[in-house]
């Protein structure tokens, strides 16, 4: 029996993906409803955190002091990451870098269609440790639904940083409900440090939150096993790795497994593990 994701996903931190859609002949007791929609919901959020903290980066100013100067990624690579349609602006006397997807939708590189702005206030150098960029959302969507809420990333030095987010939300598309959260997540950087690229950029992602899915039950999903997110081609849309256990208010738990082949492949190949039943899942 399969059951497919359909996703924002990743964690991108990549997480879950959005959407898990259940078959019509999959209705079985051990399958939790509240704990799938529980699942969607953080994994959108977990993605799009990734996503954001790694085009905040590549985006960022090498010189917090100078608007003009380059980015720490390389400019065309950054265009090609969002095809083409977003327009970056840095001001240096408020150290704030806007990120703007424009007022309709647009298409990017992960298959996901964004509109409206991300900004991020730097204290310091992106990449110095113990730095601060605090990060939000104007009339932000991401394939319609609005995100919500304030990042604060602290920079633990060596490409490594702390992502703290209170009181997030989305808002779900065609009256589809909404989801809110806090989280704490360590992101480690194992590989793509020093380089001007981020495709060659690899996290381990640690951490826990809670929160309110859609079906207004509250959950608490933890991380198991660390997820693997790479951002080279082909692999930026999914997580490669990494196990996340979500329980709900009514003392009911499933296991999501990003690599259930063991093997860290860059596919959609995840599972689902419910009342000690397992299920093969497809990330889209």
């Amino acid at each position: 029996m399969r059951y497919h994701l359909t996703s924002l996903r990743s964690l991108a931190y990549a997480a879950l993906a959005s959407g898990l859609l259940l078959t019509a002949s999959c209705h079985r007791a051990d399958v939790v409803a509240d704990d799938v929609t529980s699942a969607e919901d953080q994994g959108q959020g977990d993605e799009e955190n990734a996503t954001t903290t790694d085009l905040v980066e590549a985006a960022a100013p090498q010189d917090a002091t100078d608007s003009a100067s380059p980015t720490v990624s390389d400019p065309a690579e950054l265009k090609t990451l969002v095809s083409g349609c977003l327009t970056r602006t840095y001001d240096a006397s408020t150290r704030t870098l806007t990120l703007d997807f424009g007022p309709t939708n647009c298409l990017c590189a992960d298959g996901r269609y964004r509109r409206g702005k991300i900004t991020a206030v730097f204290s310091g150098p992106y990449r110095q440790a113990g730095a601060v960029v605090t990060i939000n959302r104007t009339n932000y969507f991401v394939n319609d639904n609005q995100h919500l809420g304030t990042r604060v990333i602290t920079n633990l030095g060596n490409g490594s940083f702390n992502l703290s987010v209170q009181n997030a939300s989305i808002i779900f598309a065609n009256n589809g409900g909404t989801t809110s959260w806090s989280s704490e997540r360590t992101y480690t950087r194992t590989a793509g440090f020093g380089t001007r690229s981020i495709l060659d950029d690899v996290y381990s992602i640690t951490g826990a939150l809670t929160g309110t899915n859609r079906r207004n039950v509250t959950y608490a999903a933890t991380i198991q096993s660390p997820l693997i997110k790479k951002f080279s081609p082909g692999c930026a849309r999914h997580f490669v790795a990494g196990i996340v256990e979500i329980t709900n208010d009514k003392e009911k738990a499933m296991l999501l497994n990003y690599d259930p082949t063991n093997t860290a492949a860059c596919d959609n190949i995840a599972s689902v593990t419910v009342n000690g039943h397992t299920r093969t899942i497809y990330l889209k």
